[in-house]
């Protein structure tokens, strides 16, 4: 089974909510924004580093469902982690939940390239970052 860890915690705001009364969309891939920088930093790639070697992974597909409603006031906790790694992309998973009662509110799987920020194009994963990922990847997850 793969490892998650907590990536990203807050509280939803009244701003963060909509017409219906439910945090918006767009401030559930904030929090797996943020969570991403979060998940990089363990790989290796702090800002500065991803400065130093012009290497990050990008997203370049992402599946989500969303289970349940957050509320203005709700505490929540985003855990990540990898599904699998290949040549040039790796799989991140998040879940994003209610921190007081546990219950998911939304997944989705990131598959993002490791991106050349000076070439613009995929690059190979480094040996580094590959290293670092493995601790995530559980017997379910895969290189590839």
């Amino acid at each position: 089974m793969a490892t998650f860890v907590e990536t990203y915690r807050a509280v939803v705001a009244p701003m963060d909510c909509d017409h219906l009364g439910h945090m918006n969309v767009q401030h559930y891939f904030a929090a797996v924004s943020d969570g991403m920088f979060s998940m990089m930093a363990r790989l290796g790639l702090s800002p500065d580093e991803i400065r130093r070697s012009q290497r990050s992974f990008a997203v370049v597909h992402a599946e989500t469902d969303f289970h349940a409603e957050l509320r203005a006031g709700d505490l929540i906790v985003l855990e990540s982690t990898i599904a699998k790694i290949g040549e040039k992309s790796a799989t991140f998973q998040h879940r994003l939940k209610n921190a007081t009662t546990g219950a998911v509110a939304m997944t989705t799987d990131f598959t993002c390239v490791y991106f050349d920020l000076e070439a613009r194009r995929a690059a190979a994963v480094t040996a580094d970052v590959r290293a670092a990922a493995a601790m995530f990847i559980g017997e379910g997850g895969q290189e590839r």
